[in-house]
């Protein structure tokens, strides 16, 4: 059965209501049970086996006659009141069960197939489990959790539900498909541990015991194999650990409607949908497009010219439509020259500036607000994250300064300088991903605050300020996001990547209770540790060089001192060899976290010890959650911690490319709506950059339109170079015509190249398509 006999809407096509009027008329059918026997065999309603969909078949007929097209024979018997099959007493309460699950004696999985099993099964959900035993709908399978300690629990695997708004936008598919292959879904109707048991790890082992098993079982009794498995979490009684750690993928939330709410009450809580994979091609055998669905994406996957800002702005909850289709305008355009003023952007439009600043203004509690804006980015970026083993998700901020926006409200202070003046501004924390090989992924979560001082009333020593009133909080925020995006994507693995200012205990006290994401973390304070000598940095310099690793340091700009930072001298990039040695310690909580158990981290020294007289070494103390083990561990966590200046690039795109600290609105919040355009715009620029770096032998069409690309090869004709064929001769070109020289020893363009290239590269496609007349 390859599809779903749609056995409801053939009834309903007109020559199926005459047939079956015909045979109620004609007296020959006793009972409606024999009625659908016949339909069934005149509509050839059989399942994989060969046997007639009985049951699908009377449940249409009845609803057609409540439609009122036909009245029915009567039943063979009247349905009653059914009582579950029963033990005569509570299943006994299994005795000596280990606390971890690897200790269980005897754990195996028995799928119930005798009335003495099925009795056990009922009485456990009847008196155990808060949804009772069923009734269960659809194709059925249930087990007992078994052990030589006695019953611990069971599954009940049922119909899927008929609809829900996130698992089917998560799919991809539309009513149609849904209704031809929603038989390949299987819902895990009933899930139960026993309260008596407990035992830890128990739950995530069981859950992976019945997914190995639950294919092969399905296809003996029903035929087929199922493609997903679908379950519910009430996150109100259950966190869902358990799913996550089995490899099963949170797609969203119901709406907490039920299986029978046909007048849209939300009687039930809303709860957490897990979707589990049998079938990883599920999509393609469903005959839906690669990029349907939320399923994994490439990081070149939708970039190209004409459709990039729709896939990356287009579907942002605005709450209008013709603010949507503003939004992915506004960006599309701002993206052609990055570095120019909406007004320069639109060339003269002025219908398209009102347009912008319409947009802009809209009111303080509108829903154009920056998550909102950068919602379908997020999506698209959970998405590439999907695709890949390992994900750094690095964390940092930076300040945007508009003290020269004398009426603007809402600013903050981020600054003062030697004299006393004040810089006005906001503070902008963000969530960057990161490809192991270095591509940005995309934009997690952006915040831009307007910092507010300490009031002078406040007295209060740091200790006694609750951690949620300090500003160092943001990064426990963004952790936490991070933790509960990883039930999204079981298979890929998150760390946490943060600079000095992240070093605090409440930061892995977080991690510590929820570890689903791993922390590294460069070393801001040499603490206090309880053995000789004392103090943490000179502890791991003591310690023996485990090995050597060349790692690039990026160029990093000057910086004049400001407030509390201190002044940066400018620093080109270079490569260098460092000294690896790890050492494991205890993070020792402060005197005011007296309660809580000191936490086991590694840390990873890096120290460049032949640098030049005139040259700072590079030193560097990792605080890392990860297990390191190995050599090749601490070295991969140094490679991995050199992509932390990713963030930094994208920073200096923001500010020198898209010029974002030139932007001039009245309001603060008006600043970050054209900000959060900015941020995805910027993220572009470094992946096109990149791609032709990184990946240089994709086709060109990854990043470039139709007319782009012939643009390209009428400049290669006219100039006497060779057309490019690959997406890094495309990047090449169009950074030449933003000044990149590309002599032999020249290393390859810049980000700043790029967009200066690309923004030439617009009006020379603009001119080209005005003389094809297109």
């Amino acid at each position: 059965m390859k599809t779903q006999n749609q056995i409801k809407r053939k009834l309903l096509e007109t020559a199926s209501i005459e047939y079956i009027c015909g045979m109620i008329e004609s007296k020959e059918i006793p009972h409606r049970s024999a009625l659908a026997r016949r339909v069934c065999e005149r509509f050839e309603f059989y399942d994989v086996r060969g046997e007639a969909q009985l049951a699908g078949c009377l449940k249409a007929l009845r609803e057609l006659e409540a439609g009122g097209h036909f009245t029915l024979p009567a039943a063979r018997r009247r349905p009653g009141p059914k009582s579950p099959r029963r033990l005569s007493e509570p299943v006994p309460l299994p005795g000596e069960v280990p606390s971890q699950a690897g200790s269980v004696e005897g754990l195996e999985l028995v799928l119930v197939s005798t009335l003495e099993q099925m009795r056990i099964w009922n009485e456990l959900f009847i008196n155990e489990h808060p949804q009772g035993a069923g009734p269960l709908v659809g194709r059925q399978l249930r087990y007992l959790i078994a052990s030589r300690h006695g019953w611990l629990g069971g599954f009940g695997f049922a119909a899927a539900a008929l609809q829900l708004a996130d698992r089917d936008e998560w799919i991809g598919w539309d009513a149609e498909v849904r209704r031809a292959y929603l038989h390949f879904v299987v819902g895990m109707s009933r899930f139960l541990i026993r309260p008596s048991v407990q035992c830890y790890n128990l739950a995530s082992k069981v859950l992976g015991m019945v997914m190995a098993g639950l294919p092969d079982d399905f296809e003996r009794r029903f035929g087929y194999r199922p493609w997903l498995v679908e379950s519910f979490v009430d996150t109100s009684m259950y966190s869902g650990a358990c799913y996550r750690a089995a490899n099963w993928i949170g797609v969203g939330m119901t709406k907490g409607r039920g299986r029978q709410d046909r007048f849209n009450e939300l009687s039930r809580s809303p709860k957490v949908i897990y979707i589990y994979p049998i079938e990883k091609a599920f999509r393609r055998r469903m005959g839906l497009d690669a990029n349907a669905g939320l399923g994994p994406l490439r990081p070149e996957d939708g970039l190209e010219g004409e459709h990039w800002a729709e896939n990356e702005f287009g579907g942002a909850p605005l709450g209008d439509a013709r603010l949507k289709k503003r939004l992915v305008k506004v960006a599309a355009a701002k993206a052609e020259v990055p570095d120019r003023a909406f007004s320069g952007v639109a060339k003269g439009d002025w219908a398209a500036v009102k347009s912008y600043y319409r947009m802009i203004d809209q009111p303080e509690e509108s829903a154009l607000s920056m998550p909102n804006i950068l919602a379908p980015h997020r999506k698209r970026t959970v998405q590439r994250m999907q695709g890949q083993k390992t994900v750094l998700c690095i964390q940092d901020g930076t300040d945007l300064e508009y003290t020269n926006l004398d009426q603007c409200e809402g600013l903050g202070v981020i600054g003062t300088n030697q004299t006393g003046a004040k810089s006005r501004g906001l503070h902008l924390h963000s969530t960057f991903a990161v490809a192991p090989n270095g591509l940005p992924l995309g934009v997690l979560r952006a915040d831009c605050e307007a910092p507010k001082g300490k009031s002078v009333e406040d007295k209060r020593p740091s200790p006694a300020i609750p951690i949620e009133e300090k500003k160092t909080f943001i990064w426990i925020e963004h952790h936490r996001d991070l933790a509960e995006l990883s039930s999204e994507m079981p298979h890929t693995r998150l760390i946490d990547v943060c600079d000095r200012e992240a070093d605090f205990f409440e930061l892995f006290d977080e991690q510590r209770q929820n570890p689903c994401v791993d922390l590294l973390v460069r070393a801001r304070y040499n603490r206090n540790i309880t053995e000789e000598p004392f103090k943490l940095f000179a502890a791991v310099r003591q310690t023996p060089v485990q090995s050597y690793v060349r790692v690039h340091i990026p160029r990093q700009s000057s910086r004049p001192k400001r407030s509390k930072q201190k002044a940066r001298p400018k620093r080109p990039g270079r490569t260098v060899d460092l000294a690896v040695r790890s050492i494991r310690i205890q993070l020792r909580p402060a005197r005011y976290h007296a309660d809580k158990e000191p936490i086991d981290i590694w840390v990873i020294h890096a120290l460049e010890e032949n640098a030049g007289p005139k040259t700072r070494a590079v030193e560097w103390f990792l605080l890392t959650t990860m297990e390191i083990n190995s050599v090749e561990n601490a070295e991969q966590c140094l490679r991995w911690y050199c992509l932390r200046w990713r963030i930094e690039d994208w920073h200096r795109v923001l500010k020198s490319g898209c010029r974002i600290e030139d932007i001039a609105h009245k309001t603060a919040e008006r600043l970050r709506r054209a900000i959060a355009i900015n941020l995805v715009i910027a993220w572009r620029i470094m992946l096109m950059t990149l791609l032709g770096r990184e990946t240089p032998n994709l086709p060109p069409e990854v990043l470039f339109s139709d007319i782009e690309l012939r643009t390209l090869r009428a400049y290669t004709k006219k100039n006497g170079l060779k057309p490019p064929s690959l997406v890094g001769e495309a990047v090449r070109l169009v950074a030449k015509i933003g000044g990149y020289l590309g002599r032999n020893n020249d290393p390859p363009p810049g980000h700043q190249l790029l967009w200066q290239g690309y923004a030439e590269f617009r009006f020379m496609c603009l001119g080209f398509a005005l003389t094809e007349g297109t």
